[in-house]
């Protein structure tokens, strides 16, 4: 066989294995694993590389309605780019359900929103605000058919959150169809008053945010989504979480018979409370929700990626621009924390440093980092074996990782929308540098070439988590 591209002399890394071999690639596609491939159009030298699966990032914002006046950084061409930059081949967004919209209105806007302006593969995620009875009983059912597997619900932000009785309606719905939801676990009501007492005592600055937001509001509601997804007998994804409490309920209810996957997130490695109370408003650049806690805290979340609490490292890339009046500098943002954009830029920096601080500071292997940043998602989300892994028929979606590349992140690097990035200066070893998406070099260097975003949507099959639908 005559290969579109081989990639010689590199050793191929999976979720379970580690081994030298050429990779032969023939139409988009994985098509041969063996030493010594040389028929090809094209040859690519790996010598001293390790070519892992292209991440697939399963929790990204873009193009998102954000509030009056304020404006996501990132849309779906800035987005991708930037992740395609950090090593990952696949994101999957989300498509927010506004009240009173449909479903299927929803996303016709956000299929526009991304056509045709795609670096890497997309797939979208539901967000459920308004789960009426037509939606539960009649969209949501078709769509879980037509490949739109997942769907994500909040339990705070008002006009997002959901009541207890909604989110079991939903539950059910995702147990009749086998869909899989994602919840975002924080107690909106003890938030709403504990920003009302910092209101009486003048606490306003950006590093309130976090104080508003305590490791008792995300444990509870953590606690709260596992008993009602109990009660109804279906498997969740509880998303970025950030402390020892919540991941130790996540740990708690597998024991329990129950099947729940976990995430944490890079912020809740690196970052801490402190970021928010900085000179000025420079605190406002780490406002996200939950915050970032204390080192406890990020002990605990690196124990969680260590142990198996958790099955998913995502970057919840939610891009502002902060020194923006429609950014996290609007007028009533400095005037006040809550109205300060809750989220931070991370899709470029994900893999870099779980590569960096887990894997070449012996934390992890690189086994369990393919796992934790392309396969689990892959297997997840309704994406394996195509998606995922380095194995003959799996899409050619393949990273280059040079372990002795040494880069100190600055923010033009990252060539994402927002105009910082929370890791600034941060020394990292081990790059990407290399990225194909299908068989495509869409990176190379730290450089986007190859012309028009390659792109493509992708539907998805059900999550290997849930039971088939009866």
């Amino acid at each position: 066989m005559r290969f579109d591209t081989v990639i010689r002399h590199g050793t191929v890394v999976t979720a379970s294995d580690t081994f030298v071999s050429d990779v032969g690639i023939k139409d988009g596609r994985i098509a041969a694993l063996a030493a010594e491939l040389t028929d090809a159009d094209e040859v690519i030298d790996a010598t001293g590389l390790f070519v892992l699966p292209g991440g697939i990032d399963s929790h990204v914002h873009l193009d998102q309605p954000s509030g009056d006046g304020i404006v996501m950084a990132d849309d779906f061409d800035s987005g991708t780019r930037s992740a395609a930059i950090g090593g990952n081949s696949t994101v999957l967004a989300f498509c927010m359900q506004e009240k009173g919209q449909s479903l299927r209105d929803a996303l016709k806007v956000y299929h526009a929103k991304a056509e045709g302006k795609c670096h890497v593969d997309v797939s979208f995620h539901l967000v459920i605000t308004d789960p009426t009875a037509e939606v539960l009983g009649q969209e949501l059912p078709a769509l879980v058919e037509d490949g739109y597997t997942s769907l994500k619900v909040f339990m705070t932000y008002e006009g997002l959150r959901l009541r207890d009785d909604e989110i079991l309606a939903t539950l059910d719905t995702a147990r009749r169809t086998g869909a899989l939801v994602m919840v975002h676990c924080e107690n909106e009501d003890a938030i709403r008053y504990l920003i009302g007492r910092h209101e009486e005592e003048g606490k306003l600055a950006p590093k309130y945010h976090a104080t508003t937001r305590p490791v008792a509001a995300e444990r509870e509601a953590t606690h709260r989504a596992l008993s009602l997804a109990e009660i109804v007998d279906v498997p969740i994804v509880i998303v970025h979480v950030s402390n020892r409490e919540a991941m130790e309920e996540i740990r708690r209810a597998r024991q329990r018979g129950q099947k729940i996957a976990g995430e944490t997130c890079p912020q809740y490695l690196m970052l801490t409370a402190d970021d928010l109370d900085l000179d000025g408003m420079d605190g406002a650049k780490f406002v996200c929700s939950p915050p970032p806690r204390d080192k406890p805290s990020q002990d605990a979340c690196w124990e969680g990626l260590e142990q198996g609490v958790f099955d998913l490292f995502s970057s919840d890339h939610c891009p502002f621009r902060f020194d923006d009046p429609e950014g996290k500098l609007n007028e009533k943002g400095k005037r006040h924390f809550r109205w300060i954009p809750n989220g931070i830029p991370g899709v470029a920096t994900r893999l870099p440093i779980l590569f960096s601080e887990g894997v070449m500071k012996g934390r992890i292997d690189i086994n369990r980092f393919v796992a934790l940043t392309s396969t689990n998602h892959a297997k997840l989300y309704g994406m394996y074996p195509q998606k995922g892994t380095i194995a003959i028929g799996a899409d050619a979606d393949i990273a280059l990782w040079d372990p002795k590349k040494q880069v100190t992140l600055t923010n033009d690097m990252l060539q994402h929308g927002a105009d910082y990035t929370p890791y600034e200066g941060l020394d990292i070893k081990g790059w990407p540098v290399h990225l194909m998406v299908r068989g495509k070099t869409v990176v190379h260097g730290q450089e986007l070439v190859g012309g028009d975003p390659v792109g493509l949507y992708q539907a998805r099959g059900r999550s290997g988590l849930v039971a088939p639908p009866k």
